[in-house]
């Protein structure tokens, strides 16, 4: 199964709603959840 590169703009737009949960009081593993993403690729 070939990796899906993500564009630059799809990649700020989870980030921004990471960060969002984030500062509502979330952790990192709330905020990666919905992202569907591992916490350890947030922070790559």
């Amino acid at each position: 199964m070939p990796f899906k590169k993500h564009t630059p703009e799809e990649i700020i737009g989870k980030l921004s709603e990471a960060e969002i949960v984030l500062v509502q009081g979330g952790t990192t593993a709330d905020a990666c959840r919905p992202l569907s993403i591992s916490e350890q690729t947030y922070y790559r």
